[in-house]
């Protein structure tokens, strides 16, 4: 007798342990997630703020939705619109709406406010709303309309004058103080399911070290991380998430050259610059040295373009030049990675005999700038990216690698931009924080996100 209590016991402890582990992992309710960032946002209007901020595709997801999403092999899937149909010219594009979905004020969604939203957004579009579906007629082929939608700028949005414009994402906005702070409350008639969390705090223009300092006091659940930080951190590396190299680190002239001899010093410039020993010492080898404007796993060719320094011809290319400019070259004063590496690529010309001179002033010659690309599809990625920096649109063409390298070649010859490093996007994660995903593009799915034991 006494031996079948004791194995009751023992069959009763691994049941409880069992309940209490299942217990642990189990997807609660409620809670507010606190997020840091050192990006600034002036509008919550999708297609207002610009697309090359990671933190607009993160925060604009959760208040907003697009008609079509994209899966982490890059696959559109549908959204708001269930179904979609494009002509065999690729120059228009139907798509039927999903039903039963209304906005945060309660309004249903529309074919005719889903096509003013993305007419606003696209100006050059022509969107129009026939029953249940929306037509885009284009005035050129284009067989990326469907990833083209999952951008966060073609987020369905209501607007009213005066008001943040209504979304029908799974949170809501509570409270806004633009450049500040957003405080996102949980929609609780959100046609996917409520979400977990009770809401999301997102204090906005923080630095680094600041942070840091909150992450490591509790009073922030996710902060950003700078890739050549990612080794000194002094918290757990399970804390740490990763995409894979989203962001292009350049330089951009703000005008064409006016001359042939501009461009040859432009040339000499970008031979100059040593690419090798600022990707070791300053971004300590978290940075991808690169000649190409997209990274190479989004292509496979990125190697093709030199990221070489060649000091002798640089210098060469500059005795062709009585006259030599000196140049500005503007950073982000908030940023000191930035000013640092202003400040080599200054020496760096200097060695070829340029005249560089850094400054955190806006308005210069060059600027050194950080862009988020704001797509996995390369052809998107290279579009979005030639906008930011006030370059040509590259001529969309057909779908083949040949084509997109012919594009990332002719935007390369302007001689407007000079392509450094290509560096992934990188978070910490407090242990709270439960079934959080990083996508490849550095993209968050909060919605399904869960708090652990925390208010």
């Amino acid at each position: 007798m006494r031996l079948f209590v004791w194995r009751w016991l023992a069959v009763s402890s691994l049941v409880l342990a069992a309940f209490a582990a299942r217990a642990e992992t189990r997807p609660q309710y409620g809670g507010t997630l606190r997020i840091a960032t050192r990006d600034v946002l002036t509008s919550l209007d999708p297609s207002q703020e610009p697309s090359h901020l990671s933190t607009q595709a993160n925060i604009m997801k959760l208040v907003f939705e697009t008609m079509v999403t994209v899966d982490q092999r890059g696959r559109a899937q549908p959204g708001l619109a269930v179904s979609w149909k494009a002509s065999t010219d690729n120059r228009e594009c139907t798509l039927r709406l999903r039903s039963g979905i209304r906005f945060h004020d309660g309004i249903p969604l529309t074919a005719e406010i889903a096509a003013a939203s993305l007419q606003t957004a696209n100006p050059s579009w022509h969107v129009t709303a026939e029953g249940d579906s929306i037509v885009i007629d284009l005035q050129n082929s284009d067989p990326d309309l469907p990833t083209e939608l999952a951008l966060p700028r073609n987020a369905i949005a209501k607007r009213d004058a005066n008001s943040v414009p209504a979304g029908t994402g799974p949170f809501r906005v509570a409270d806004w103080q633009a450049r500040r702070r957003l405080l996102l409350t949980a929609n609780e008639d959100y046609w996917g399911g409520r979400p977990f969390l009770d809401s999301i705090e997102i204090e906005m223009d923080e630095s680094l070290r600041d942070q840091l300092l909150a992450f490591e006091s509790g009073k922030a659940d996710i902060i950003e991380v700078a890739p050549e930080q990612e080794q000194r951190v002094p918290f757990e590396r399970q804390a740490l998430h990763s995409s894979l190299p989203m962001e292009l680190l350049t330089i951009v002239f703000t005008r064409d050259a006016q001359s042939p001899n501009e461009k040859l010093l432009r040339q000499a410039l970008a031979l100059s610059i040593d690419r090798t020993s600022i990707g070791n010492v300053l971004l300590q080898g978290a940075a991808q040295p690169t000649g190409s404007l997209l990274p190479n796993w989004m292509t496979g060719y990125a190697f093709v373009f030199s990221n070489q320094s060649d000091l002798a011809q640089a210098r060469r290319l500059r005795d062709q030049i009585q006259s030599i400019p000196s140049w500005t070259l503007s950073y982000d004063g908030g940023d000191p990675l930035l000013r640092l590496i202003a400040e080599r690529i200054s020496l760096n010309a200097q060695d070829a005999g340029l005249s560089v001179r850094p400054t955190s002033t806006i308005n210069a010659d060059l600027q050194l700038i950080r862009i988020s690309l704001d797509s996995t599809d390369p052809w998107i990625a290279l579009e979005g990216l030639a906008t930011i920096a006030g370059l040509p649109a590259p001529a969309m063409q057909n779908n083949t690698v040949e084509n997109l390298y012919s594009a990332e070649q002719s935007l390369l010859a302007t001689e407007r931009i000079i392509p450094l490093f290509h560096l992934p996007i990188v978070y910490a994660i407090s242990p709270a924080v439960k079934n959080s995903t990083l996508q490849k593009d550095g993209t968050w799915n909060l919605a399904d996100v869960w708090l652990e034991n925390k208010p």
